[in-house]
């Protein structure tokens, strides 16, 4: 008699919860790791990324300028090449090219980076060219001093 009891209670057999269907939810934690990992990666390496020719600035004192906007930046080699970014420009195609890049017009601020062996004379000749062609904003890039 127990043995009746207990089969006609449980009737012996388990039933299982029937899945309907797949899971139509993405697991985000994953993908959030790999994007919060990336953001991290680029932060530090965006610093290292600087357009351009590599260049050994001369040193000094000044304190750095507080600027919004990234500058149109034309960089002077030792053998006294100009570029602007990674493209080589002649004399007779700085006025043009820099118009071309400046967004503001003649009020676009220059920068521009001299390697400390190259001659002054060449430097000061491309900085006459960029005012001489109306822009208004021209500077010096220096590093600072590590004294």
């Amino acid at each position: 008699m127990g043995m009746a009891q207990s089969g006609a209670q449980g009737g012996g057999k388990r039933r299982r919860a029937r899945r309907s269907g797949a899971i139509n939810e993405i697991n985000m934690t994953p993908f959030i790791d790999v994007v919060l990992v990336l953001l991290i990666v680029f932060m530090v390496a965006a610093p290292m990324m600087t357009v351009g020719v590599p260049l050994d600035l001369p040193q000094s004192k000044a304190s750095p300028l507080n600027s919004d906007t990234k500058p149109v930046t034309l960089s002077i080699r030792q053998t006294g090449q100009v570029f602007l970014g990674e493209d080589e420009l002649t004399d007779d195609t700085i006025v043009p090219k820099l118009t071309d890049t400046a967004k503001s017009g003649f009020e676009e601020r220059v920068f521009v980076r001299g390697d400390k062996r190259v001659d002054y004379g060449r430097v000061a000749q491309v900085m006459a060219i960029v005012t001489g062609g109306g822009f208004k904003k021209v500077a010096l890039v220096t590093e600072p001093d590590q004294k």
